[in-house]
């Protein structure tokens, strides 16, 4: 999906179709994360982790994730 560009006052925005704000909840106010790649709009109050924010997590704890290397990932398709 593409979307144009506009003026909005001394600022530019994007104009978001109704059926994704319903779809995402969006509500009043979203969060915007920059990424490497874009940005990316949240909801308000989400507490998900991202695959990155996920993996830095599982890095940092004292758990032992070596079972999880002889996992194969073509067995659960």
């Amino acid at each position: 999906m593409d979307a144009r560009i506009i003026p909005i006052g001394n600022s530019k925005g994007i104009r978001l179709p109704k059926r994704l704000l319903v779809k995402y909840g969006f509500d009043e106010t979203v969060v915007i994360r920059e990424l490497d790649n874009g940005i990316l709009l949240e909801k308000e109050g989400s507490d998900l982790l991202s695959w990155t924010e996920t993996y830095q997590a599982m890095a940092k704890s004292d758990e032992d994730w070596s079972d999880w290397a002889d996992l194969d990932l073509e067995e659960m398709e």
